[in-house]
């Protein structure tokens, strides 16, 4: 891997983004470029990104749009997509270049950071339930070669399970590579929605996409946690 793609969609993250990109400032001094993509904040989001990112960038609203957007005008022959509440282990360059060196795509295991007990074993069963089915969350960072992103035409514009989907289509071309150092997410959509409320309608929003129900109909019986309560939020 020559260099490597960020790819940040965010909508409405102005208490987060600040930080969320300072972060992400080691990567850029190694050669990563981070693309913040936007989908219509109200917040100043994009004008608070845009001393911190190469480019900031305005898509529709929506989860797989955005992604493509900012992987098509990246220079980097790997791509890492990201959530904003989602922190990166130092050394997550290297991880992806190593991976990526192995197979087409991956992701890293997950640590659920916040205060009730419960989030540490729901970070270890999306973990286990990811190495058992090959399917990524976009809370576990996605990453992908562009070659293969090419090939099996990016994400799906879906209002919801657009990281399943994609999942789904990468898993043709190989299973993913798992880096086990965690990303660390926010646990307050779990905190702010109660954990076993959260995870129940989770299984079953999953459960109903397998089984063929339409992502249109489950968005709208999905609830993000609003940015008052959870300082926004870049994806479920």
């Amino acid at each position: 891997m020559r260099r490597l793609t960020i790819v940040l969609p965010v909508l409405n993250e102005a208490a987060i983004i600040v930080a969320a990109l300072e972060a992400l400032a080691p990567l850029r001094r190694r050669g990563a470029e981070v693309i913040v993509v936007d989908g219509g904040s109200r917040d100043g989001t994009p004008r608070l990104a845009e001393p911190l990112a190469d480019r900031v960038i305005a898509a529709p609203r929506g989860r797989g749009t955005p992604m493509n957007a900012g992987a098509a005008l990246g220079c980097g022959d790997g791509l890492l997509f990201l959530h904003a509440d989602t922190t990166l282990p130092e050394d997550a360059d290297r991880l992806i270049a190593a991976a990526l060196a192995r197979r087409a795509w991956g992701r890293f295991d997950l640590r659920i950071a916040g205060r009730h007990p419960l989030l540490a074993i729901v970070a270890r069963m999306i973990n286990w339930r990811s190495r058992a089915t090959g399917i990524a969350t976009g809370d576990q960072a996605i990453f992908v070669s562009r070659e293969a992103f090419a090939a099996v035409g990016g994400f799906p514009d879906l209002p919801l399970m657009e990281d399943i989907a994609i999942s789904q289509r990468l898993k043709r071309l190989c299973r993913p590579y798992c880096i086990a150092t965690p990303v660390v997410t926010s646990g307050r959509r779990w905190e702010h929605n109660g954990v076993l409320r959260t995870i129940l309608l989770m299984w079953r929003l999953r459960l109903a996409y397998y089984l063929g129900a339409a992502p249109d109909r489950l968005a709208s019986r999905y609830r993000p946690v609003p940015p008052s309560a959870a300082h926004g939020r870049a994806g479920p």
